[in-house]
């Protein structure tokens, strides 16, 4: 029982761990995008 609870542990840790690296990839691109637009744009309310 103990052996299962561990494999639990770790299957659930990789998946957290997959999820906030994609959400920190999303996160670089969005501020990439934003970067951008900034620029492009000349700022923001110009």
């Amino acid at each position: 029982m103990e052996i299962m609870a561990v494999i639990l542990a770790v299957v659930i840790g990789f998946v957290v761990l997959k999820f906030i690296s994609g959400m920190v990839k999303f996160a670089v691109l969005a501020v990439i995008l934003l970067a951008l637009f900034y620029f492009m744009t000349g700022g923001f309310g110009a």
